[in-house]
């Protein structure tokens, strides 16, 4: 891993280095992707079929084939191991619980002249949730994606999830039954992505679409944005570590690691006011990554992306922090809330030493799609509020009209927009 410290003369351009990602298209992946969503828009079923046979080596005669049944999946929740459905039955409560605090409420109120001001919250009809599939099963993301849409009321959830080579992951099937998801196909890539945003003879075409995919899932996202709502396009994985020094440095590694094996370009950076600290780290890494069954990935995540940085002080270190705004901040101190105040940047912050990223990324009840590649500086967590939209309540009194006439009456004019004038003058009694 790199060593930096904020002394170094060159600090905030090697930061900078480090934390750059290239974010543009691939062109060659955009135009795959633009053609597969065409010919989906087009042949509808047909395309779909095509391109999972062609991507996912099935043989798939129709969408009939790629449709589970309500019963396919409880069938999958009862094969579980027991201990395993009940730790995703925990989970999902806990998910289920933490996002009802979430739920916005309409409101109104009515002023002296009987003028109504409000908003009306309600819950999309209908949306569609990606999971990714193949080189690993993520039933944490149906749990993440399906269990905010449902607590938000939303009519409908169709999950699109691939199955390379026909094999179905129990784990995600039985999240998707205990979530409440009314719809599974299994298909993935730019096709399921066009097939949810168009539609198709079998796919609903849903309202907004959201879960995390490979780079030609993020491009199919960002082609149909517009046709329909994306939660976000999102990057690598990113972990940043803020430690006092008197965590067990064998942690500390762990949890650089837990991001580190997501993916090659994922991030994991530790900040610490102790250089001693960062050798004991260092030294911990070591030792723990010849028994990572993914340590060919961690050791490329680190190396490439990765820092040990040493800072002046904790201060400092907030300062650092919300200039990188990671996707998930450990505050592995001695009295984390204290530091609070100072951290206005980070998709999730995990607070104390037994706060490990993993726990949040499973069970702790705060969502886990969360932004990444600096954009929590103005993103946020996905939520319930992603799953309902706000309408704006507005009837005026004829006493009001007589005031807010006269009003936009003058602005109007001043833009040169004569009917919108005129609309609240008719209106006027003189």
């Amino acid at each position: 891993m790199q060593r930096l410290s904020t002394s170094q003369a060159d600090f905030e351009a090697r930061l900078k280095a480090l934390l750059a990602f290239e974010t543009a298209q691939d062109p060659a992946v955009d135009a795959a992707v633009a053609a597969i969503c065409d010919d989906v828009k087009t042949r509808g079923d047909a395309a779909v079929v095509e391109y999972t046979n062609r991507f996912d080596r099935m043989s798939s005669a129709n969408m009939a084939e790629l449709t589970l049944s309500r019963e396919e999946l409880q069938a999958a929740y009862e094969r579980l191991d027991a201990a395993v459905r009940d730790a995703l039955e925990v989970a999902a409560e806990r998910v289920r619980r933490y996002h009802e605090k979430q739920l916005s409420t309409s409101w109104s109120y009515e002023e002296e002249d009987g003028t109504l001001l409000g908003q009306q919250v309600t819950a999309l009809d209908r949306v569609g949730i990606y999971v990714p599939g193949g080189k690993a099963a993520y039933p944490s993301s149906v749990l993440m994606n399906a269990m905010p849409a449902k607590v938000a009321g939303v009519g409908e959830i169709i999950m699109v999830v691939p199955t390379p080579d026909g094999e179905k992951n129990d784990l995600v099937l039985a999240a998707a039954y205990i979530a409440g998801v009314d719809k599974v196909f299994t298909a993935g890539g730019a096709q399921a992505v066009a097939a949810l945003a168009y539609g198709t003879e079998t796919v609903p075409q849903v309202d907004k679409i959201t879960g995390p995919g490979n780079a030609y899932v993020a491009a199919a996202k960002r082609r149909v944005f517009g046709v329909v709502g994306i939660d976000m396009v999102a990057g690598p994985s990113e972990i940043l570590v803020v430690c006092d020094g008197d965590t067990d440095p064998d942690w500390i590694a762990m949890d650089l690691f837990s991001q580190a094996e997501h993916d090659e370009i994922a991030q994991a950076i530790l900040l610490a006011p102790s250089e001693a600290f960062l050798d004991q780290v260092q030294a911990s890494i070591a030792k723990l990554l010849p028994a990572m069954p993914r340590r060919a990935i961690i050791e490329a995540s680190l190396t490439n992306r990765g820092a040990l940085i040493a800072v002046k002080d904790l201060d400092e270190a907030c300062d650092i922090a919300n200039y990188i705004a990671p996707e998930h901040l450990e505050l592995s101190v001695a009295e984390p809330e204290a530091w609070l105040p100072k951290l206005k940047h980070a998709g999730a912050i995990f607070m104390g030493r037994f706060t490990s990223e993993s726990l949040g990324d499973y069970c702790a009840g705060p969502n886990h799609v969360l932004p990444t590649s600096r954009t929590a500086r103005f993103a946020s967590p996905l939520g319930v509020y992603d799953f309902q939209k706000r309408t704006s309540l507005i009837r005026v009194s004829e006493a009001g009209a007589q005031t807010l006439g006269r009003v936009a009456s003058l602005l109007a004019h001043g833009e040169g927009l004569t009917a919108h004038a005129k609309s609240a003058e008719m209106r006027l009694k003189d």
